[in-house]
């Protein structure tokens, strides 16, 4: 039996109030992938930051390749050959591929950088990885599946031993799916040690040699691949079975809410009309660049339209900005959670309140104690981790992030709600957490515009679907017609 690159013993990790881990017991062996699953608020990116050293474990021990070791500071994870990449690329859009691959390690002769080995060794990582990366180029004319090969030549420029991926495949297409898994394969041959996080059922098993599940900062179980179902993953990350993915309700539809009339964006879309009433999901589909975020933008005032008319509740209105779109009670959940939904270095209460706080106002000033009661029934409701108001939102997993948003808007008692890729990077058991507060808002008589990638959602949830193509309404059809078929045949245009 080969001896583990890391192995954890029993770490815990203690936040004020919280304990995110408890009792961790873990191994990585070289040549081996370790899925890493479990839902938001498991404890996984805890176990990672203590892995990399950006958190220190308050309990258990650590052995790297059988030595006890205290992991002091990323730089020292570095050195020990433990690397990670993450869902949110850590780029600088404005350096080229070498100064990226080599950022803040830079070669260099005497006191000046050597350009031309940075670019030599940046270009062997690359080949390696069976890339032809120009490594002269900047690093922004690159799409986001090249971009992520540069960030795995980056951790291996550092004689990696063990890779860790953070839901490495969030962003890409299908195809740089393929190959990015290819490339795990090629890095596994190899000999590194890789830990790999999804949400992505389907890559786990494809892809792992063995799973470890988390539930609730502890481990549950560590599974071989021969051992591994979706159906298994799914009962021990949620500890229940799963039985209803898409839990939608029936509701009766009331009038009509919002309806828009001929809405353009020169070279973006044009001509859009469709209506969505109260009780209704309406589902958005289509393929990457179809329009389809771009004319919700439009719809809650943050692009100008060129032509069309928008109607809330068969009142025209002008919508100029999204202050206008949520006095006309329209809310906007954005696909980009970090870079338009919330305020990362703030905090819950915070980011909760951001969107109302009007509503929790004493005279001229905000109220500590309404606040506070708010944050906890939004907390308890979406069954948010660590249940803390005051806790740094940054610090959340990616599921528990996007609870917090969907707070801020619900604190708005708005009647429209856009929701733009909503469970998208979060885990099955979030993902149902999302689809009640979706039925609980339409049982209630709101109005729901779904824009969604991933067809089971856009199937399970939507009373109705619209499909986009290059900026154009290509297809309509109701739920009992509706099938991937005809949907993946509108949104290639073929209708």
């Amino acid at each position: 039996m080969k001896q583990p690159i890391i192995e954890l013993k029993g770490v815990s990790k203690i936040f004020p109030g919280v304990r995110a881990l408890n009792s961790i017991d873990l191994d990585v062996y070289p040549g081996e992938v370790l899925g890493l699953v479990g839902e938001n608020g498991a404890g996984k990116s805890t176990l990672i930051k203590i892995l990399t050293g950006a958190h220190r474990n308050d309990e258990g021990k650590i052995f790297v390749e059988g030595k006890e070791t205290v992991i002091d500071g990323p730089k020292h994870a570095m050195n020990l050959g433990i690397t990670a990449i993450y869902q949110e690329l850590n780029i600088v859009k404005q350096l080229t591929v070498a100064e990226n691959v080599f950022l803040g390690r830079e070669i260099k002769k005497g006191k000046l950088l050597d350009r031309t080995h940075m670019i030599e060794r940046a270009s062997e990582l690359l080949k390696d990885l069976g890339q032809e990366i120009n490594p002269k180029l900047p690093i922004n004319m690159l799409g986001v599946g090249q971009q992520q090969m540069v960030e795995i030549a980056k951790a291996l420029s550092v004689k990696t031993k063990v890779l860790i991926m953070d839901e490495p495949t969030a962003s890409l297409s299908n195809r740089e799916v393929k190959e990015l898994l290819r490339t795990v394969k090629s890095l596994r041959d190899k000999g590194i040690g890789i830990v790999y996080i999804s949400h992505r059922l389907e890559e786990i098993l494809e892809i792992c040699d063995r799973v470890t599940v988390m539930r609730d900062g502890e481990k549950v179980k560590t599974l071989d691949k021969k051992e591994v179902t979706t159906d298994i993953l799914i009962k021990l990350m949620v500890g229940r079975d799963l039985e209803e993915q898409f839990p939608k309700i029936e509701t009766k539809l009331g009038e009509e809410a919002l309806r828009v009339e001929g809405l353009s964006k020169n070279g973006v879309f044009e001509n859009i009309t469709f209506g969505v009433k109260r009780g209704e999901i309406l589902g958005l589909a289509g393929l990457v660049g179809a329009g389809r975020t771009e004319v919700m933008r439009v719809i809650f005032g943050a692009d100008p339209k060129d032509a069309g008319d928008i109607f809330v509740h068969s009142k025209k209105v002008k919508i100029k900005s999204p202050r206008d779109a949520m006095n006309n009670k329209i809310a906007f959940l954005t696909e980009d959670r970090k870079g338009q939904g919330l305020i990362l270095d703030n905090t819950v209460a915070f980011n909760m309140n951001i969107s109302s706080f009007n509503k929790i106002k004493n005279g001229l000033l905000l109220s500590a104690s309404k606040s506070k009661q708010r944050c906890a029934e939004n907390i308890k409701k979406l069954n948010i981790n660590p249940p803390l108001d005051n806790f740094i939102v940054r610090q959340f997993s990616g599921g528990n992030q996007q609870k917090v948003v969907i707070a801020k808007w619900l604190n708005t008692d708005a009647d429209i709600y856009i929701f733009d890729e909503p469970t998208r990077g979060i885990d099955v058991g979030a993902k149902v957490e999302v689809y009640n507060v979706m039925n609980e808002l339409v049982a209630k008589g709101a109005a729901i515009i779904m824009i969604s990638s991933e067809m089971p959602e856009i199937l399970g949830m939507s009373d109705r679907i619209i499909v986009m193509h290059e900026g154009k309404i290509t297809g309509e059809f109701n739920r009992k017609e509706a099938n991937q078929e005809n949907i993946m045949k509108a949104a290639s245009g073929g209708i």
